[in-house]
């Protein structure tokens, strides 16, 4: 099996860090050509240093991080840090990095390694708002024929949003990033809320990685004592849902999810609902489809893999 080349662009969270242990705990199948920041849970300072975290954490202090947006595209910054703490990475003591961003900026690491791969054999996976990515769109109009897929978690239908009633906190963030990467023509996997809040971080589920000894898998469990807080308190559920690594996850073992094509907009002038993504699920727009939208997840069969992975590392 040839191994799929991956960018990863993130701001990192500690559920963003659980979606790069998973990849990096499956270099069979993946190739992390690098991994991009952008300023999203928390600041752009925080989100290149987590990064680097996960990766030392992971023992993979060769692999290249590159920093990004430091704001949205045309809006005020919005970040989350009610949900997982000041740094972003609350929940476990860890040492500051000791490896250094690259000099490259993001965006021109994107469009640089998307032009130079052959066509078709590069897949972006965004855990973050989608600022980046729009921005290279811009600057390189050209590249989105040259990816093969971008799978993203972001947005949500039936489930409404969790930062507004209407919007998920990725789309939201940078809305008018979402409708430039949503009418871009590359092909997009979306992975909403629909799907995320399956994946719930119950007691028995997080045992099994907690049953592991490897550094990686305790502070992964720390991290998520941290993160599930709030959404316990806010859902009153065991656990909380763990979003960003169903994006890896899809990459790894697709055959877990379901879901169908669909039209996808972006609302980006109603002060009630900016951010929400209009899924067309039942077709009846006409509009065509822009996306493959995610809605059903085998969970126990995600949380075994991650676990798997995480025990690798």
């Amino acid at each position: 099996m040839q191994r799929r080349k991956i960018i990863i662009d993130t701001d990192p969270g500690q559920d963003d860090a659980a979606a790069i242990m998973l990849a990096f705990g499956s270099p069979d199948e993946l190739e992390v050509l690098g991994l991009t920041a952008v300023a999203g849970n928390v600041p752009l300072s925080f989100t290149s240093r987590n990064l680097r975290i996960v990766c030392e954490l992971c023992g993979r202090p060769d692999a290249k991080v590159y920093e990004g947006a430091l704001k949205p595209l045309n809006r005020p910054q919005v970040t989350a840090e009610h949900v997982h703490g000041r740094t972003g990475l609350d929940g476990a003591e860890l040492p500051e990095p000791t490896m250094l961003p690259q000099s490259t900026h993001a965006v021109d690491f994107i469009i640089d390694t998307l032009r130079r791969e052959p066509e078709g054999t590069i897949t972006l996976c965004t855990l973050g708002p989608l600022t980046n990515i729009a921005t290279a769109l811009a600057k390189a109009p050209d590249i989105a024929g040259r990816v093969k897929e971008l799978v993203m978690m972001g947005g949500g239908f039936s489930e409404g949003g969790n930062i507004t009633p209407a919007a998920e906190f990725n789309i939201y963030v940078d809305p008018d990033a979402a409708k430039t990467v949503f009418a871009s023509g590359m092909p997009i996997v979306m992975m909403p809320l629909d799907v995320t809040h399956q994946l719930m971080t119950t007691k028995a589920r997080v045992s099994k990685i907690a049953a592991f000894s490897n550094r990686p898998a305790q502070v992964l469990v720390e991290w998520l004592a941290f993160f599930e807080r709030f959404d316990v308190e806010k859902y009153g559920s065991d656990g909380g849902p763990l979003h960003d690594p169903s994006v890896i996850a899809y990459l790894l073992k697709p055959e877990l999810f379901s879901g169908r094509d669909c039209n996808v907009e972006i609302e980006t002038q109603s002060e009630l609902t900016v951010g929400m993504t209009v899924v067309d699920w039942w077709h009846v727009s006409e509009r065509q489809p822009n996306a493959k939208v995610m809605r059903q997840v085998d969970a126990d069969g995600f949380f075994d893999l991650l676990a798997e992975r995480v025990a690798r590392l």
